[in-house]
């Protein structure tokens, strides 16, 4: 398991703050039938809510507290659970990408948790929970060049790679990923998070034909 510190910036913008990280051997695979009637059944359950009431959950809430206390926005910045959510609401499926990727978003709905998902091969040494520094930015799945100052994000040797709004091009899962970190963000130390790593656990072992899945709670 790598190496995971949080920094103090961090824990002094949310004193509760506790790291799930899951580590484990994966086969990847384009698409799954099971793992999407799984996700099909999850969205009927998160197509009942109101759009306006997403920001309560708590989960939701203490990450949107930890956004504001660090002096970023959460409604421009949107947390990754809270933007998949709100995506299901509006009518649209959650995309489809291949059965780790989809398992990790399922594993986001399922929990309210926003979760960095990267493949291990790709990260360089010891790992580091801080913020964005002045005009930094990364090259951000899906939307190009993102500005993450203040932004809470992981960093490794090379530089950040991910945070809770959109994890970084340089260590995304693809078709060549055989080993996997998830990293869940639970801001505000909520209960049953054990559960909760459970529960993922066992989605990546089921649908990922997951080996040596293991995680810890930091």
């Amino acid at each position: 398991m790598k190496k995971i510190s949080i920094s103090e910036t961090i824990k002094n913008a949310s004193p509760n703050i506790k790291l799930g990280v899951i580590s484990g051997n994966v086969k990847f695979e384009k698409n799954n039938k099971s793992l999407w009637q799984e996700i099909k059944f999850e969205e009927k359950r998160i197509s009942d809510l109101k759009i306006e009431t997403i920001k309560d959950i708590p989960q939701i809430a203490s990450s949107r507290e930890a956004y504001r206390a660090l002096g970023k926005e959460p409604a421009r910045y949107r947390l990754s659970a809270e933007a998949l959510m709100r995506r299901i609401i509006k009518g649209k499926s959650l995309y489809q990408i291949s059965n780790i990727v989809d398992v990790i978003n399922l594993s986001s709905i399922k929990t309210g948790y926003s979760i960095g998902g990267y493949d291990l091969s790709n990260i360089q040494g010891d790992i580091l929970f801080d913020i964005g520094k002045k005009d930094e930015d990364y090259e951000a799945i899906g939307r190009g060049k993102m500005n993450i100052e203040s932004l809470p994000v992981f960093r490794d040797d090379i530089g950040a790679f991910g945070s809770p709004t959109s994890d970084s091009v340089r260590t995304m899962i693809t078709d060549k990923t055989s080993k996997i970190l998830l990293i869940v963000i639970n801001f505000g130390g909520h209960k049953n998070f054990e559960t909760d790593l459970q529960l993922i656990s066992d989605l990546i072992i089921r649908y990922c034909s997951g080996e040596d899945v293991v995680f810890e709670i930091l």
